[in-house]
């Protein structure tokens, strides 16, 4: 692999990162940013000229991770020269699959080749997503084949996010990367940190990523009084008090975070699916155990890995970086500590992550979690 990256701080121009500038031939050209910087019509201008032959992949983030670096109001380029393998990029938005994530997922499952397909990374539009249910139709025809990726963020401000393939970013659009080659590896993991606290509760009434009643009870009202003073700053400290959230059927528990409130139904909604009958518990975390989760996914990335890897991208939460503040690049720093400083790390902080559980295939949509996909040829 080759790579070339660039940062741009907001009012300040292109930065090359890497340390000498070289071509790439067709790179994959992964750039990640803050969702106001992007909405500048010169952003894509800017990163063409820079790879005129380049696949261009456009994401906004609840902020932006580059080396062992966190900026917030800022744009990254991360470019990838595949010198023995291949990808392929399909796209399209739900919003023309009427926001049905199921259908959205078929298609773009469809549309990638099976034949040699090593793994799929998801970029995807954030704000209006059911992420598990992405995942359904992503897995509906194609269970053998890995996915990672994460929701595009936009900051804490929850207006809108933007994807863009090859044009300018715009709202509901969501990008899978096919990844093809014998010489491929590709390792993932995934970690959270976070501690359950109080009672657990079980959802009584919930239709897909809507939660209405928790123990009879309406689920927002419940959930206002745990948080008391910090009710008033929904749904932003929701990010502080994630739910951790354990279905019948699945033996691991998963993350679940508070995307939007609607006072009016007394509802929450969340980044994935919360299954009527499934048992919920707040959950809490400090720094260091944020930290160490970050170490422990990469240390699970590495276990089965032959090569050391060539490229990290990495998703994790926004409501980790709330709570790091201005510690939150030493869960960065905990990464590259395990898997090397022979690798390029890139990525963004999300409004959902996806990856399987350690020793399955099978992907989840987790909050507040740090993934990392890892890559060698």
């Amino acid at each position: 692999m080759k790579f070339q990256q660039y940062e741009k701080i907001k009012g300040s121009q292109w930065t090359l990162i890497s340390p000498k500038k070289t071509v790439l031939k067709k790179p994959l050209v992964l750039v990640f940013g803050n969702r106001l910087m992007l909405e500048e019509n010169s952003t894509y201008d800017d990163v063409r000229k820079m790879f005129p032959d380049g696949e261009i992949i456009i994401g906004s983030t609840a902020g932006e991770i580059i080396v062992e670096k966190v900026h917030e109001d800022s744009i990254t380029i991360t470019a990838i020269e595949f010198e023995k393998s291949n990808y392929i990029v399909k796209h399209s938005n739900i919003l023309d699959f009427k926001k049905n994530a199921v259908s959205i997922g078929k298609h773009l499952a469809q549309q990638l080749p099976q034949n040699n397909l090593k793994h799929i990374f998801i970029v995807s539009e954030g704000s209006f997503v059911n992420g598990s249910a992405l995942i359904n139709g992503l897995e509906f025809e194609n269970t053998n084949t890995a996915i990672t990726g994460g929701l595009c963020g936009d900051d804490a401000r929850f207006e809108k996010t933007l994807v863009g393939y090859n044009e300018n970013p715009k709202e509901g659009e969501i990008i899978a990367i096919g990844f093809y080659g014998e010489t491929l590896e590709i390792s993932y993991a995934q970690y959270g940190g976070w501690t359950p606290f109080g009672p657990e509760r079980i959802i009584t009434k919930s239709k897909g990523n809507i939660l209405f009643e928790l123990d009879g009870l309406p689920a927002l009202d419940l959930y206002k009084k745990y948080l008391g003073d910090k009710a008033n700053q929904l749904p932003k400290s929701a990010l502080l008090y994630p739910l951790s959230l354990k279905q019948k059927d699945k033996k691991e528990s998963i993350v679940r975070t508070i995307l939007a409130i609607d006072e009016d139904k007394n509802t929450m909604t969340l980044a994935g699916d919360v299954p009527e009958g499934s048992k919920v518990q707040l959950m809490m975390a400090n720094i260091d155990n944020i930290a160490e989760g970050a170490l422990k996914a990469a240390d699970i990335g590495m276990k089965t890995r032959k090569n050391k890897p060539e490229l990290a991208l990495l998703v994790s939460c926004i409501g980790r970086k709330l709570v790091m503040d201005q510690r939150v690049e030493e869960e960065i720093e905990e990464v590259i500590e395990v898997i090397g400083k022979q690798a390029v790390v890139g990525g963004f902080y999300s409004y959902g992550e996806l990856a399987p559980f350690h020793g399955n295939k099978s992907c989840e949509l987790h909050n507040q979690t740090m993934t990392l996909t890892l890559f060698s040829e």
